[in-house]
């Protein structure tokens, strides 16, 4: 009995159609490769109508529109793909389902996919959905060595689709009959969603039109000016019995002038030249250019910091860079989510078949690690008996497990512990032939005071003796809190402190010896 897979929508898979390329181009159907502009003579009617007709179910000179705004607006290509590379270049990792043998085996089957020669082009031309709204990507299959690996992500141009008319959000692909659904896990479809909505309403190419439209009047405008910027006004003359003719002479001879800087006139015609002289800010063009640059910067970037050349210097440019990396998080995400969904699935359904849990792609900057923090504090809490792995803590300063036949780096040995009842060390004779008893702990030297410690320790029973001399006896035989109290009252009352006194006062004294002869012995 075959078996049938299902996608994550639950439609059934045909894997007959999966090796034929649903929607490669053809000179006789309307999936053609040659594009009319829409850019040409825009006015605010026709943009208008063009959006209007978007919605309506045919997108096609909308979406030629915004392949012509990317090609035309130089401002609005620059930050279009600043965003799209920025995403297209994070790091991508596949985690597995589990720690199983067999979960394994699908991340690794989704890894060598993605580490493909040419995967980073594919994934910017699927996030040019971030424009235009969408985009359709089909997933070109090669079988030939019986396992379904994607050969290619073959890029379609959006205007090859429309969207279902009820629900308007179901791309379907146009053909010459109509239209067709894509086939199940045959299609990447990722949505830009610049805002919520209809996909054909979520790319930003919608907004920035208008911004593009009135920006092409302001440099048309802007061209002239400048064209015609300096040169002197050249006022031909001639009297009452000039023919029609001579009017012509006249008039092809001052426009040579302009383009030539060279013409003939008869005498009895005269060409004046009227000096230019500038009235009004000739900064208005730029400046309404650079409003309206800024307007497309904050509809694609959220920002204008690091992008336009405002001021506020360094300060504003980090905080704006900062909403720019909000942006490049939810442009991750949602491109993942998107290829876990329409390339991980069919990837490991196909060659594995359905799982309960799937691997996931994961895409974003590495995690910053403070590796010098995270050491001390491990190097801190380890004695009080926090359990850390190693391959933990080599996976987060970023070392690699060491092979069998590498030579390892070991702790610095420690100095040999010390028997307190061996004899302070004596060194050789030196070369006066004197020997010097030398007090040491640990391979170090001992001073005075430690010696004196030391003394004082060592005698340190007689001293208490009598405090202590028949003291549990007496504390058995009491009968309360209060009784023992007495007891030790009684006792510390009695103790003669005079020997206790006499040795604190030569460890002092020897101490002071030290100190002023300078004994480090």
């Amino acid at each position: 009995m075959a078996f049938t897979w299902y996608d994550a929508f639950g439609r059934p898979v045909d894997t007959t159609k999966l090796k034929t390329e649903q929607a490669a181009p053809t000179t006789a159907s309307v999936r053609r490769t040659d594009a009319h502009h829409p850019a040409a003579g825009l006015t605010p009617g026709r943009l208008a109508s063009i959006l209007r007709s978007s919605i309506d179910g045919d997108p096609e000179n909308y979406l030629a529109l915004a392949e012509d705004i990317e090609e035309r607006d130089n401002h609005y290509l620059g930050v279009l793909g600043t965003r799209k590379t920025q995403v297209a270049g994070l790091e991508l990792t596949v985690e597995a389902a589990g720690e199983d043998a067999k979960s394994e085996a699908a991340a690794q089957l989704v890894r060598d996919i993605i580490e493909r020669d040419g995967f980073y082009d594919e994934l910017v031309d699927i996030l040019d959905a971030i424009g235009k709204g969408y985009s359709c990507t089909e997933i070109v299959w090669e079988t030939s060595e019986k396992d379904w690996r994607p050969k290619r992500l073959a890029f379609r141009d959006p205007r090859w689709f429309t969207f279902d008319r009820i629900d308007g959000e179901t791309p379907l692909l146009r053909e010459n009959a109509g239209v067709e659904p894509l086939n199940p896990y045959q299609w990447i479809f990722h949505t830009g969603k610049a805002k919520s909505g209809l996909p054909i309403r979520g790319g930003f190419a919608r907004a920035v039109a208008w911004s593009f439209l009135f920006k092409s009047y302001t440099v048309k405008d802007w061209a002239i000016f400048c064209e015609a910027y300096g040169q002197p006004l050249r006022l031909g003359k001639y009297d009452a019995s000039a023919s029609e003719r001579d009017k012509e002479v006249l008039l092809e001879a001052v426009t040579n002038i302009g383009a030539d800087y060279a013409a003939i006139v008869p005498v009895s015609m005269a060409v004046e030249f009227v000096k230019a002289e500038i009235s009004g800010s000739h900064q208005l063009y730029k400046e309404r250019a650079d409003w309206l640059d800024q307007q497309v910067s904050k509809v694609v970037l959220g920002q204008t910091g690091t992008t336009d050349a405002i001021a506020g210097g360094h300060a504003v440019g980090k905080t704006h860079d900062g909403v720019r990396d909000d942006i490049e998080k939810s442009d991750a995400r949602r491109l993942a989510a998107t290829l876990n969904r329409d390339l991980v699935r069919p990837i490991v359904d196909l060659n594995h078949g359905p799982q309960a849990k799937y691997p996931k792609i994961c895409i974003g900057r590495p995690e910053q690690i403070d590796t010098k923090a995270l050491v001390d504090n491990v190097t801190k809490l380890v004695p009080f008996g926090l359990k850390v792995s190693a391959s933990v803590m080599r996976d987060r300063i970023g070392m690699p497990e060491p092979g069998k036949d590498d030579e390892l780096l070991v702790a610095p040995r420690g100095p040999a512990p010390v028997d307190p009842a061996a004899p302070d060390i004596i060194p050789p004779a030196d070369p006066a032939g004197k020997r010097e008893t030398v007090h040491s702990v640990g391979g170090l030297k001992k001073d005075a005071i430690e010696r004196a410690t030391d003394a004082m320790l060592s005698d340190w029973e007689p001293l208490v003796s009598p405090l202590v001399a028949g003291l549990e006896a007496e504390i058995a035989a009491a009968s309360s809190i209060e009784d023992v109290k007495a007891i030790l009252s009684r006792r510390f009352a009695g103790m003669d402190v005079s020997a206790m006194t006499e040795l604190l006062a030569k460890s002092a004294f020897a101490a002071r010896i030290a100190g002023e002869v300078d004994d480090s012995l």
